[in-house]
Formats: C-alpha cells, sequence, structure tokens
C-alpha cells in the first residue's frame, strides 16, 4: 500500500522583545563600574565631535535657542574653518569599502592595550597570578600543573604564548626535570586557552580570534566572521575586503556587521586581565561614598570619578538648523552633510541621555539598599546585614532584577566601616528553629562569637558548634557550620588547640 506523505505548513505569531541601540547602549553604561565609564566617557568626546563637555554657564537643555543672524558662537574665523575641515574630512570617509580599524583598535569597546592596561581594576592580582587562581580551580594532576606553570609564564604581556611546543618541551626537560611530550602540553594548553579571557594561549592571532569567536553567542554575524578568519585570513590581515566579500557572495550590510563583530574581539587578550607583571599597583574606586551623621541619618553620593558635564555642541546644532532652514535648495553634498551632523547630534543626545538614566538607577537602587540595610550602615556591625537578594530591591524600585545584577555588578561603595562591593550588602536568609529568617552575615557573626568564647584547650568541633547554635536557636547543620568556619578562615578544631 502506498504510503501517502502529507506536508503541513503552519504559521505561527510570536511577539518577540528586541533591544533598541539606546536600550543597549544604557545598558552596557550601566553595568561599567566607574573607571571603564571615566575610559568610555572620554573616547566618546574624542570620537563624537558634537558631543562636548559642558561648561558651568550652560544650561542642562538640549534644545539651542534659536539661531539669530548676527549670534556669536564664541568661536574665530580659524576655528570655524576647522570645524567646517573636521566635518568635509568626516564626509570623505563616509561609505569608503575598505576602511577597517588597525588590529590594535580591538578589543571591547574598541579600547587599546595601553588603555586596558591603565584602567584601574577592583583586584590587585598581577597578569600571571589571575591565570595562576583559574589554574588552581581545576582537577589535574601535579606533572599537568608544572606545565600549565611554565606554559603561563611563558606567555607573552599580550597573553599570546609564541614559543614551539617542542621548544616548552625541551625547556621543561632542562630547567624543570619534567619529561612532557608535545602531546601532553598540547592537551595542557587548551585547558589554559578555555580559561578568561578568550583568546588567552593562544599561539597565533588567528587561533586568538578563533577562540575568541567560539566563546560569543553563535549568530549569523558571528558564523559569518569566523569563516573570514578561518577562511580568508589572509585577505582579512591584508584587508581586501572586496574579494572576501566576493568569495562569500556577501552583501554590503553582512560587511558591515562582520566588521561589528571584529570591533569586539581583542588581538592582545592579556592586556584585559588589567595588570601585567611590569604594571603599576592598582586600586578599587568607590561608585558611592556613604555617610552617617551622629543622629544615626544616613547620605550618600554617587562619585562621578573624572566624567565631565557633557553637552551637544551648540556649533553642530546651528549648523544643522541652518541646513534644514535651506533644504528645498541643498545640493547632494549638502544633503549627506545635513544626514551626517543630524547623526552626530542624535548620537551625541542618546550618550548624553544614557549616561543620566545610569545615574538615576544608580540613585534609587543605592537608595533602596540603604533602605534595608539602615541599620548595618548606622552601627557597621555585620550581624546587622539583613537577608536582603536582587528580588527585594528590585520590587521596592519596580526596576527588573537584570538591571538591579548590572547594578551591583563590580560596584564598590565607601562606607564609614571600609569600602565593600555591593554583593556584600545581599545575602540569602535561612530560615531559624523559631520560625524567623536571618541572614548569613547574622550567622556568621555568631559562630565567631562561640569560637572566640571556647576554651581553647578544648576547642569545640564542628558537630559541637552546630548543636550550640541549634540551642541559640539557629538550627543549622553541621556541614554548613564547616562552610562558614571556612569562609570566615577559622582551621578546625584540632588547629585551634592551645
Amino acid at each position: 500500500m502506498a504510503q501517502e506523505i502529507i506536508q503541513t505548513q503552519e504559521q505561527k505569531l510570536a511577539q518577540q522583545q528586541r533591544l533598541s541601540q539606546q536600550q543597549m547602549l544604557q545598558v552596557k553604561l550601566l553595568e561599567m563600574p566607574l573607571a571603564e565609564l571615566e575610559q568610555k566617557v572620554r573616547m566618546e568626546l574624542d570620537d563624537n565631535p558634537a558631543l562636548e563637555s559642558k561648561t558651568p554657564e550652560q544650561n542642562d537643555n538640549f534644545e539651542p535657542e534659536a539661531p539669530a543672524d548676527d549670534k556669536d558662537d564664541g568661536m574665530n574665523e580659524y576655528e570655524r574653518e576647522e570645524r567646517q575641515d573636521e566635518i568635509n574630512a568626516a564626509l570623505e570617509r563616509l561609505g569608503s569599502d575598505d576602511e577597517m580599524p588597525e588590529m590594535g583598535g580591538y578589543g571591547r569597546g574598541g579600547r587599546t592595550e595601553q588603555e586596558y592596561e591603565q584602567m584601574p581594576q577592583a583586584d590587585q592580582n598581577t597578569f600571571y597570578d589571575t591565570l595562576k587562581e583559574q589554574m588552581d580551580m581545576l582537577d589535574i594532576t601535579e606533572k599537568q600543573k608544572q606545565i600549565m606553570l611554565y606554559i603561563i609564564y611563558s606567555l607573552e604581556s599580550s597573553g599570546l604564548l609564541r614559543k614551539a611546543l617542542d621548544d616548552i618541551s625541551d625547556e621543561l626537560a632542562i630547567y624543570q626535570n619534567v619529561d612532557a611530550s608535545e602531546q601532553e602540553i598540547e592537551e595542557v594548553l587548551k585547558m589554559l586557552q578555555d580559561f578568561d579571557p578568550a583568546g588567552i594561549g593562544a599561539r597565533s592571532l588567528q587561533e586568538c580570534l578563533l577562540l575568541q569567536l567560539d566563546r560569543m553567542q553563535p549568530t549569523e554575524w558571528t558564523r559569518l566572521t569566523r569563516r573570514v578568519v578561518d577562511e580568508y585570513f589572509d585577505d582579512f590581515i591584508n584587508r581586501r575586503w572586496d574579494r572576501i566579500v566576493r568569495q562569500l557572495n556577501c552583501t554590503e550590510d553582512d560587511k558591515q556587521h562582520v566588521m561589528e563583530v571584529f570591533r569586539k574581539l581583542n588581538p592582545k587578550p592579556g592586556s584585559a586581565l588589567g595588570e601585567s607583571a611590569s604594571s603599576s599597583t592598582q586600586q578599587v574606586m568607590p561608585d558611592f561614598t556613604i555617610d552617617v551623621d551622629e543622629e544615626g541619618n544616613v547620605s550618600f553620593s554617587i562619585n562621578q570619578g573624572e566624567i565631565p558635564e557633557l553637552n551637544v555642541s551648540s556649533y553642530y546644532l546651528d549648523m544643522m538648523d541652518e541646513y534644514q532652514r535651506n533644504r528645498d535648495n541643498m545640493n547632494r553634498k549638502q544633503r549627506e552633510a545635513l544626514l551626517y551632523l543630524r547623526e552626530k547630534v542624535e548620537r551625541a543626545r542618546g550618550y548624553i541621555e544614557a549616561v543620566r538614566q545610569r545615574h538615576r538607577t544608580l540613585y534609587v537602587t543605592m537608595k533602596t539598599i540603604i533602605e534595608l540595610q539602615h541599620k548595618y550602615f548606622v552601627e557597621g556591625d555585620e550581624s546587622e546585614l539583613r537577608p536582603m537578594v536582587l528580588k527585594d530591591v528590585a520590587e521596592r524600585t519596580g526596576l527588573d532584577i537584570s538591571t538591579i545584577s548590572r547594578v551591583c555588578n563590580a560596584k564598590y561603595a565607601q562606607t564609614p566601616w571600609g569600602i565593600f562591593p555591593l554583593r556584600h550588602f545581599f545575602s540569602e536568609g535561612v530560615q531559624t528553629g523559631e520560625g524567623e529568617e536571618t541572614s548569613i552575615h547574622q550567622l556568621k557573626a555568631i559562630l565567631k562569637e562561640i569560637i572566640d568564647g571556647e576554651d581553647k584547650h578544648h576547642p569545640l568541633s564542628d558537630d559541637a558548634i552546630s548543636k550550640e547554635m541549634e540551642r541559640r536557636g539557629f538550627g543549622i547543620a553541621r556541614r554548613t557550620v564547616t562552610k562558614y568556619r571556612e569562609h570566615l578562615g577559622i582551621p578546625k578544631a584540632s588547629l585551634r588547640k592551645e
């Protein structure tokens, strides 16, 4: 009996939410700590001539006054000509098929290696310490650890490995008395290449870019970019984009998307680790400063660092207004100029709004954290930190949990009791025997109090501490006591005995 094949076509209506460019910018700025934001604002000021640092006498109004014919713009004739030359030069670069950033300009946000190394970070680890910390989290043999350490110290400051594996094998045998084959070294190197940041341990620029692309979310553009790096690397290095586009049968729009992906890659991933072996010691830059007066009132301010007030260039606004008034009599060159001016002005306005939105979000989030943890900020006693999770702050502020998470990521607050990451003020709640909820900070404080008061000649075991905690109304298991004790850096009972 013949089988009948029935093909059906089903149409579905689905609603998808996509972030606009402005929303994406706001998200990126929100999750940046202060030091990184300072760098980003400076870069934007250099990149967009329509964005300027605001002078004290300027107000916050984005819209310019109606330009009068005899209005003085505060510039001499030479400065006006220089501004016009900048615009003309930018117009000449529009649509250039072969335009491609230099390799050193790649990286997150297009930052250079020097800018990465100068960026203050929260930790004070060296380039090599950061990699060794990740190595310590691996379950590997002692021999593999020796090989990996040697590879780590063989890396250049860029994060790339320029030594051949057979050379490393010989050096391990001579200097470390470790007999390792090239295959063994290759296996350990693959483990290292899984470390952060992506691209670390690559043996060439091509491998470095491929490792980073493999970590990215697979999309049409990342897959296409990977083909460019994998199959047409020589053309890419020599910026033969016409040939690449022709070989891949791409459109101009495809090419622009691929170039956007390239700008997110970093040819020197080692610089993203912050401090190299030769770099100076780096510092934490608090994003908030919290003060408490004698009456117990808590106030705070948002640290603006070296970020200037931003303003849209009145010169660009006036030029755009002039072009628009003569729109009916414009030639092609003038229309291109108008489009260029409008794009720069709108981008400047959007950037200013994104910075302001970041400030507003930081303000309401920190205000809510202080309200929920008021007693702690007044007394500075960690045991007074109440149970608080991201959801609690999100509900009070009306913001999304992911927004609160971005605010608290890599941000620090300077308090009268020290500088703490914002995550320090959050803690899961633990149910007590009486049905009440207490924070992990409070449990740790009680645990430390019990250990401090024990007989040092007969220190309490973790099981005995668990029973004492239960007697006080904080029933937690022995393994939980062990975990909290280790978090506090307190040794086990046999090592506390005097």
